[in-house]
């Protein structure tokens, strides 16, 4: 495994993390403690110490406290926990943005993730119109002095929501989380630049693009999870004959496809960390080795290169 620092955070980061949507079970699978526990020790052994969640991946904070059982029996020094607010599912789903919603939001994540302090707290795709709230800021300020959290990020919903990433150093944020990967490019365009010219780290999401970029499909492939189902036979169809597009063209012979689709988006130089969804001790393994593949962006400019 490799590591990066996280922007202008302490933070010392594996390149590959465990985003843990999944096992809210939005993804179609139910997870249970057991399973849960299997996916976190094998990033564990394979040197993965970042986690990323939410307070409403599942209801009552279900992702979290499969991670905070997980962290309980464990070193949780060794792990870099990084949490959001703003939604809350409890039994509907919802929104939550007034200072006391995310001060109790805050105090509910701490104790379903059994933790005194969360490592990266990040604003979770709201609009312009919540993020800009002084109060909200300066509460969350407060809870940084009393340590309950160590940093602050802001995971931004559109890919080119210029508005908040430029003002993350104002608000002493030191990470953005954004939508990168081979078939979603935008944030290249305006969002890295501030992230760089800011020393911000960048948890890239979605970074196999719902899966399409797994290697597993074939255009004319359909799908009944809980994500794809909802897309456009148009759309769908497009993004598969893209990925055999570079299947055929950019993809090295012998490599996995899943693994290369990872280190593509780690070879930007404002990408920290990739993090992708699991369902299994498997698929960790597979995501990891992307850490150890050294690509070249062909079709990006030189300064791009490592």
């Amino acid at each position: 495994m490799k590591y990066r620092r996280l922007g202008k955070t302490d933070l010392k980061v594996s390149v590959v993390g465990v985003g843990t949507w999944q096992f809210g079970g939005a993804w179609g699978k139910d997870f249970n403690q057991q399973e849960a526990d299997v996916v976190l020790a094998k990033a564990k052994e394979l040197g993965i110490n970042l986690i990323d969640t939410a307070e409403c991946y599942g209801p009552h904070h279900m992702s979290e406290s499969f991670i905070g059982n997980y962290l309980s029996r464990d070193r949780r020094e060794d792990w870099v926990v990084a949490s959001k607010f703003g939604h809350s599912y409890q039994e509907s789903w919802g929104h939550a943005w007034e200072v006391d919603q995310v001060r109790q939001q805050l105090e509910e994540s701490l104790k379903a993730l059994r933790t005194d302090y969360i490592d990266l707290y990040q604003f979770h795709s709201g609009s312009d119109e919540v993020f800009d709230n002084d109060a909200l800021w300066t509460m969350l300020d407060k809870q940084l002095q009393a340590g309950k959290i160590r940093h602050l990020g802001i995971s931004i919903g559109s890919n080119d929501n210029l508005h908040q990433t430029a003002k993350a150093t104002e608000l002493n944020v030191g990470a953005i989380q954004v939508v990168y990967n081979r078939l979603d490019r935008k944030a290249e365009e305006r969002v890295f630049p501030s992230c760089m010219e800011q020393d911000l780290g960048v948890l890239a999401r979605v970074p196999l693009a719902s899966g399409y970029l797994s290697g597993k499909y074939k255009p004319g492939a359909t799908f009944d999870d809980n994500v794809r189902k909802g897309h456009k036979r148009e759309e769908i169809d497009e993004k598969l004959r893209e990925v055999e597009r570079i299947r055929q063209n950019e993809l090295p012979e012998g490599v996995d496809m899943a693994s290369w689709a990872l280190a593509w988006c780690l070879q930007h130089p404002a990408v920290t960390c990739v993090i992708p969804g699991c369902k299994s001790p498997e698929q960790v393994e597979a995501n990891a080795k992307a850490a150890e593949l050294d690509i070249v962006k062909t079709d990006h400019p030189q300064a791009w290169r490592e």
